[in-house]
């Protein structure tokens, strides 16, 4: 993370009450918003533009932003290495929904998401827990549980049982 109130100074972040979106049934989509997935109402695409999902995500959050333009450059880098991936919502030919995470082995690691048209950020979740499944993923970590995410389902475990699934997923 990058903390605003130290010059942007970069420093690594381990919460030890975890967030985690499940990715059996326990994973809960209301039917509206299965109903709007699948009406194809958004164009989905992985790796479109990842540079303008992060800054998007960057851009539209309503506090300081921990996404610094050094973070963004990392993670840039990651993307071109084959680590770092983004989930896009388009409507109409423009961006307007997505998120971004960093993959390693069978773990995704969720990072930010945003939207500018209602529903397209949750599109994008749901577009990225089914392709998780279809690869067999074992973990969607989300650092933390907020309320947006709790409404899929998404719980904490304690740091010890994290760090299980952890080394489960990346074996």
């Amino acid at each position: 993370m990058a903390d605003p109130e130290e010059n942007n100074q970069i420093y690594w972040h381990t919460p030890q009450i975890r967030g985690i979106i499940p990715l059996d049934d326990r994973f809960k989509v209301s039917k509206n918003l299965r109903r709007l997935y699948k009406s194809n109402k958004f164009d989905l695409f992985i790796n479109r533009d990842f540079e303008a999902v992060i800054r998007k995500c960057a851009e539209l959050r309503n506090d300081d932003t921990w996404i610094s333009e050094e973070i963004i450059d990392a993670y840039t880098a990651l993307h071109h290495e084959g680590f770092a991936h983004s989930f896009e919502a388009y409507l109409n030919g423009e961006l307007v929904g997505g998120l971004y995470g960093v993959s390693i082995r069978k773990a995704f690691f969720g990072e930010s998401m945003f939207h500018t048209v209602t529903d397209a950020s949750k599109v994008a979740l749901v577009f990225l827990v089914e392709f998780l499944r279809e690869k067999n993923f074992k973990l969607l970590d989300t650092q933390y549980l907020n309320p947006h995410i709790a409404q899929f389902g998404a719980y904490e475990i304690p740091h010890q049982e994290y760090l299980k699934l952890l080394e489960q997923a990346i074996e």
